[in-house]
């Protein structure tokens, strides 16, 4: 005989649905104003460590995909993290002609170096991260970023990014700085001295970018980057990639050149050639240096300043065989 089936008159059921799950919500340690800050929920906990320098997670979204998290503060989902490692990547190295020896600062997660090695004129990439412990648990969790760290053109140094480039002079055509927000350990990468250090370990014409934070929130961040890095270089402008999962949903470049303009100097015919992009183009490019007239300011003047030196004999010197 059937047991007789129990009927609720609970006016709520508290009775788990197949398809229900009671979830986790990840907040961000970081209110980018007062009260508002990023709530993610939390399908699964793939990976919780602790580093000798941080704690890292990575974790299952319920719509981001895999999410990495360090101290508390989100570096990247995978739902939008192509926007800001395509805009790092491709816009200094289709504005130098030759980028044969590339540096990238920071960017354990490898998600500069796979866009990186889209370039064929591109011969080695060396990636200084601090904490080796961010690259293993990438590498195993975060895939579509880190696959390209076993690349034969690239080299992993667990060392300081600011010591780094000191020894390291006139060695590479561009260096790419994806750094942390300026906090603890990461401020010195938004100081004089390691700009001054990037500056000695380019070569002749190379180009550096650096992540600045947002016009919206990091305005005295931003003004005290370029007080220093337009007397440093002939070429300075600033730029921006929409990343919804950043803080105010945008997160901005400083492009400091030795030479290559941002805008007149784009290889528009290699951009044509490169695969696999979903953000980033050269009307992108373009757009990307108009700033908003309230942020127009931050960097000492709108749009990219003209190098001091001859523009026809930088390149005739370049492309000298």
């Amino acid at each position: 005989m059937a047991r007789a089936t129990k009927k609720s008159n609970d006016l709520v059921s508290l009775e788990p649905k197949k398809d229900q799950f009671m979830g986790f919500w990840f907040q961000d340690s970081i209110e980018f104003v007062p009260g508002c800050t990023l709530n993610v929920k939390i399908k699964d906990f793939l990976c919780r460590t602790r580093s000798k320098f941080q704690d890292i997670w990575v974790v299952e979204t319920e719509g981001l995909g895999r999410m990495l998290v360090i101290d508390g503060v989100t570096m990247l989902t995978e739902f939008d993290e192509f926007a800001y490692h395509e805009m790092i990547s491709h816009v200094p190295l289709l504005v130098h002609p030759k980028p044969s020896r590339v540096l990238v600062i920071g960017g354990g997660d490898g998600g500069v170096v796979r866009e990186v090695l889209k370039h064929p004129e591109v011969e080695s990439v060396h990636l200084c991260e601090i904490d080796e412990e961010v690259v293993n648990v990438c590498r195993k969790y975060l895939p579509s970023q880190a696959g390209s760290l076993g690349d034969p053109r690239v080299k992993i140094f667990y060392e300081d990014g600011a010591k780094f480039a000191v020894n390291h002079p006139k060695s590479y055509e561009v260096i790419i700085v994806d750094s942390t927000d300026p906090f603890g350990p990461g401020q010195v990468l938004f100081q004089r001295p390691f700009f001054l250090s990037v500056k000695k370990a380019l070569t002749h014409q190379g180009i550096a970018v650096t992540q600045c934070e947002s016009i919206y929130l990091h305005r005295p961040v931003i003004e005290g980057v370029f007080s220093f890095a337009r007397k440093l270089f002939p070429v300075t402008s600033y730029y921006v990639t929409i990343v919804p999962t950043y803080p105010s949903g945008m997160i901005g470049f400083s492009f400091c050149s030795l030479d290559w303009d941002p805008l007149r100097d784009i290889a528009e015919a290699r951009a044509k050639r490169l695969k696999n992009l979903r953000y980033y183009s050269p009307e992108i490019h373009r757009g990307a240096f108009a700033l908003p007239r309230f942020a127009e300011g931050f960097i000492g003047g709108g749009g990219a300043q003209q190098p001091h030196r001859s523009r026809a004999k930088g390149r005739s010197q370049l492309l000298q065989p």
